[in-house]
């Protein structure tokens, strides 16, 4: 190893633990031993600490022996004529650097309370976002599980300009990478030259900033060690399997954009212990030889049009982008992008026009492959800020297609859409939502991209099934009245079919354990009465993507003997949650609040919770950001039941399955509702009078209660009272 690279690492080292050593004796006299440490809404304490050595940081007197196991490993810094061999302690040196940064970023939490925001999205005020919360962990982490993201880009410093911070950005975004920023060089940082060169950056985009100093690596190091924990079910403290976890499924690597000071190499060395190389703009000593990690440790003096390239080669990143013929960059980075006021181009649906989406199967020679046409005005042809109907109708063919299949191919144009940078897709069936940039029209993208993008991804997402896809964009308004009407026709037929089976027509039932990548012992089971609970799969879609995916994560299971018709309970069922849950869940019950209801994770839609004072229940989707009568918001909710166990007195499920007969039938189903968001109430409205007609009690939607009524139980008691709701003279719940 360098003796330059271990010499500075060392160095930089000793730099941070006095600074942060220095920190720490300063908040112990002014906030005592006592101060509760944390990065807001998150477990695993401060986790790079956690994982590697097991300690919980919960106080700032818990720091103290933190500072002394930094000490421990700390080695002196080299002599200037004769060294030693410095591999193991420029390693050590860099772990300790990283506890100390964490402890020193813990404290900036409790001086600056509001430097960092616990969002998704920075804003004007608060540029930058710190720690992620357990939420987005959960979210986010996943994709480094199921290869959506392959990996992450950790940068320091900035680059010479923002056109140029902007194209390795929009590289590393089209290779589907995060990029988690710290650090400044001479005064500026990567990420505010995003901004000043109008890149939307956040979560959303996968352009994370996550602090302005080098202090700030530690969260993206921490995100690491996390997931390992989180996903990889890692046992804090065996350091040795959360980096080898990190080397071999977390694709990381770190970029250094500017004058390399100490206190980076010292950064540097702590990525590598977890396998993460360093590539660097400037010409710094490198570490050629492999050893930690996969190839070489440390590159330097790449030319900034080839640094992308460069990382992805060092770190052994096997990247797979899809080729889709538009011209605009494509991938999943831009899911999250949105398109707002003066960016908009051109707008459909979302209630200023009509706008709807269709997929169809047809007979073989009725489909042309590669057809597509747009059938009125392009985006050429109006003006900047221009509201235009849109119908995207998509006819397909194949051998084994089926009409099941229609509606989950139907349900892939919101993701594959909004993969494209400059638009935005919001919604489905026909409430779709439309948004394409200034900056994507400039590009040269039309409206019959969307069906170049649909074509392509068709084929390549789906070609077990699918032989022939032909689409058409129309934004003439009577053809769109036309495809509209057609589509609820369709869309009608659909829910009848879902809408006619009951739970009792059927021996089988459907699994879906793909949230177990992120919540090991969840398992859901989806009926025809009881929807998944992330709302994305009903029975007959899981039927449908079992006959696609045989080994899929939607098995058939057999309801076996029935063992309680009140509560949901059935043997087969049991045996195969015990089975798919690794032993952790024994038996749980479809149709209860109460007792052992279903395993929920953190992708459901909503989370219903009992109250037991007025006797009944209210339940919280994940877009309600406020408060609610059972104490919690739905983030807290999330965090606490959401990791795939079964607690009593609150359950997670769809939108949808409130308004299907099963909901929590053994607690009463509908009539112990008695509060809920009005905006989620508004939405469900037309489903759920039509429930309430058919059971014969047609103003009971009104008796709900929401935050205009009150937001804890003592404020809605009374409210519920005067409204005579029946939940106050059912049994008790409880």
């Amino acid at each position: 190893m360098s003796k330059i690279i271990a010499s500075a690492g060392i160095r930089g080292a000793h730099k941070i633990i006095d600074r942060a050593e220095k920190k720490w004796n300063e908040a112990m006299e002014k906030f005592g031993a006592t101060q509760e440490v944390a990065f807001p809404n998150t477990g695993y304490y401060l986790p790079i600490i956690y994982g590697i050595t097991g300690m919980a940081v919960k106080t700032l007197e818990d720091m103290k022996p933190v500072f002394e196991r930094c000490r421990d490993l700390l080695p002196p810094i080299p002599a200037e004529n004769h060294h030693l061999p410095y591999l193991g302690p420029a390693l050590d040196a860099g772990m300790a650097a990283f506890f100390a940064e964490e402890c020193e970023e813990a404290i900036r939490y409790i001086e600056e309370p509001d430097f960092y925001l616990s969002a998704e999205e920075p804003d004007e005020a608060h540029p930058w976002l710190g720690a992620a919360d357990d939420i987005i962990l959960r979210k986010r982490g996943v994709e480094f599980v199921d290869g959506t993201a392959p990996g992450f880009a950790a940068i320091l410093g900035a680059a010479p300009s923002k056109e140029i911070a902007s194209e390795i950005a929009l590289e590393l975004q089209k290779k589907n990478l995060y990029v988690f920023m710290a650090s400044e060089d001479h005064g500026t940082c990567f990420a505010k030259q995003l901004v000043e060169a109008g890149v939307q950056v956040g979560w959303n985009t996968r352009l994370v900033p996550f602090g302005p100093d080098t202090s700030a690596t530690v969260y993206a190091i921490g995100f690491a060690t996390r997931a390992a924990m989180s996903f990889g079910g890692v046992k804090p403290g065996d350091f040795r399997k959360i980096l080898l976890y990190n080397k071999n499924r977390i694709f990381a690597f770190a970029m250094t954009l500017g004058e390399v000071t100490d206190e980076w190499y010292a950064n540097g060395v702590g990525a590598v212990n977890y396998g993460f190389p360093v590539i660097a703009d400037t010409p710094i000593p490198e570490i050629l030889p492999t050893g930690i990690c996969t190839y070489e440790h440390v590159v330097s003096n790449i030319p900034h049009n080839e640094i992308v390239s460069k990382a992805i080669e060092v770190r052994g990143l096997k990247v797979q982008v899809a080729e889709v013929p538009v011209p605009v960059a494509y991938g999943p980075a831009f899911e999250g992008e949105r398109v707002r006021g003066e960016d908009i181009y051109a707008e459909m649906g979302g209630g200023r026009t009509q706008a709807v989406e269709l997929v169809q199967m047809k007979d073989m020679n009725a489909v042309e492959d590669g057809k597509i046409e747009l059938v009125g005005p392009d985006l050429k042809d109006v003006e900047p800020g221009a509201k235009l109907p849109l119908a995207i109708y998509v006819e397909v063919a194949g051998r084994k297609m089926q009409e099941d299949f229609e509606p989950i191919l139907e349900r892939q144009i919101h993701h594959l859409i909004n993969y494209a940078q400059g638009t935005m897709h919001i919604g489905q069936r026909d409430i779709a939502w439309v948004r394409v940039s200034k900056s994507a029209v400039e590009k040269g993208f039309e409206l019959k991209h969307f069906g170049s993008i649909l074509h392509a991804k068709f084929h390549q997402d789906f070609n077990t099934i699918l032989d022939k896809v032909q689409v058409t964009v129309y934004t003439d308004k009577d053809k769109v009245d036309e495809i509209t009407q057609l589509a609820r026709d369709t869309y009608k037929v659909r829910d009848e079919r879902i809408e006619g089976m009951t739970d009792e027509g059927t021996d089988m039932y459907y699994s879906c354990t793909l949230c177990q990548s992120f919540a090991p012992t969840h398992v859901c089971v989806i009926s025809p009465e009881r929807t998944g609970l992330c709302g994305a799969y009903n029975w007959l879609d899981c039927k449908a993507a079992f006959e696609i995916n045989p080994t899929g994560p939607n098995q058939p299971v057999e309801k076996g003997e029935l063992l309680d018709e009140r509560l949901g309970r059935y043997q087969g069922i049991n045996d195969f949650v015990y089975s798919a849950s690794r032993q952790k869940i024994e038996s749980y019950n479809l149709y209860s609040i109460m007792e052992e209801p279903m395993t929920t994770c953190g992708c459901c839609e909503c989370i219903a919770a009992v109250l037991p004072m007025c006797n009944g229940i209210m339940t919280v989707d994940r877009d309600h950001r406020g408060e609610t009568p059972c104490g919690m918001k739905f983030t807290t909710l999330a965090g606490t039941i959401g990791g795939g166990v079964s607690t009593p007195g609150f359950v997670g499920h769809s939108k949808y399955y409130i308004t299907q007969r099963k909901f929590i039938r053994a607690e009463g189903g509908i009539q112990r509702m008695i509060w809920m968001p009005k905006r989620l109430k508004e939405e469900i409205m037309p489903r759920l009078k039509a429930l309430c007609e058919e059971l014969g009690i047609p103003d009971f939607p009104d008796k709900i209660a929401d935050e205009t009524v009150g937001i804890t139980e003592e404020e809605i008691y009374p409210w519920l009272e005067e409204k005579g709701h029946p939940a106050l003279t059912m049994d008790p719940i409880m």
